[in-house]
């Protein structure tokens, strides 16, 4: 089959593409980044080289393809990013339709349920609705949850401070996710093209408190007395201010989410579906992860 991926070769894309490639599968990879090409073509893959935000570009790279994953990415430049999220979701609907593709996996998040729901996720859900509103293309929408390889972004904190933490304190249970299973997900809806109607999964390995993941992270690595840390939102915001972070972002996808953990709007959905739930890797087997990149570090 004929499969354009979005995402670049990003965590979850890079894992999707070979995967699809070795399964005989001829795949078109959008990035925006044509220093991408090379490697996109050493995976056996084609390159389609320019904008999501350009419909015209997205309808070229989605001509003669069976199948799209969609996935939107983060743009540090947008000075509002759900704007950019609906924007980019509703032209990548468009082109399905004007390309009479029949079967698309959309990479959504967690809290899409909710219309007005904090960070991304009531612009993930106005993307699910649009797609869904398309006659006759099978949909499934991947709600993921936090991903477990974000921890990897604070070695040094827990290295040279033994802590870590966000704007929830350490009693908060939130859902994990490994960007490879939610690629395995992906990769075996596009492969068999099982999947019809409109459809959702969750893919959550685990669900952990903050000082869950303090405790075992820091486990892994020697250190048995790392501490999570309980932010405020203000505390936080100028601390991913400070690390290079535009306010847009760390507003959207780090401050807001950690606001629906707080007050349980983002997982409640997910409590509710525990039969529509995906992925296998668990907090201690990602702990093994983070502390072979911990001593390389």
């Amino acid at each position: 089959m004929k499969i354009t991926v979005t995402g670049s070769l990003g965590n979850i894309s890079r894992v999707l593409v070979e995967k699809l490639v070795a399964r005989g599968h001829e795949v078109k990879v959008v990035s925006s980044n044509a220093d991408r090409a090379g490697d996109i073509e050493a995976l056996h893959a084609i390159p389609a080289i320019g904008s999501v935000e350009d419909y015209a570009f997205v309808a070229k790279a989605f001509e003669g393809a069976d199948a799209v994953y969609l996935m939107i990415p983060p743009n540090p430049r947008s000075t509002d990013l759900k704007q950019y999220i609906r924007t980019v979701g509703e032209q990548y609907a468009k082109a399905v339709q004007a390309n009479e593709i029949r079967y698309v996996v959309n990479l959504s998040s967690i809290g899409a349920h909710d219309p007005d729901g904090l960070g991304p996720t009531g612009a993930n859900y106005f993307v699910e609705q649009k797609l869904n509103a398309l006659p006759a293309v099978n949909v499934l929408h991947l709600r993921p949850g936090m991903f477990l390889t974000n921890f990897l972004g604070v070695i040094g904190m827990v290295k040279h401070q033994g802590m870590l933490g966000n704007n929830f304190d350490a009693s908060v249970t939130f859902p994990l996710s490994h960007p490879r299973d939610i690629a395995e997900v992906a990769s075996q809806a596009l492969d068999t093209l099982s999947f019809s109607g409109k459809q959702f999964r969750y893919i959550v390995g685990d669900e952990k408190s903050g000082a869950d993941v303090a405790q075992q992270l820091g486990s892994a690595v020697g250190k048995t007395d790392v501490r999570w840390v309980a932010f405020s939102d203000e505390q936080l915001l100028n601390a991913l201010l400070q690390n290079g972070f535009s306010e847009q972002m760390a507003t959207v996808y780090m401050i807001e989410i950690g606001m629906a953990l707080r007050d349980g709007s983002f997982t409640e959905d997910l409590q509710k579906h525990k039969a529509h739930v995906a992925g296998q890797t668990s907090l201690k087997e990602f702990a093994n992860e983070f502390a072979m990149a911990y001593r390389s570090n």
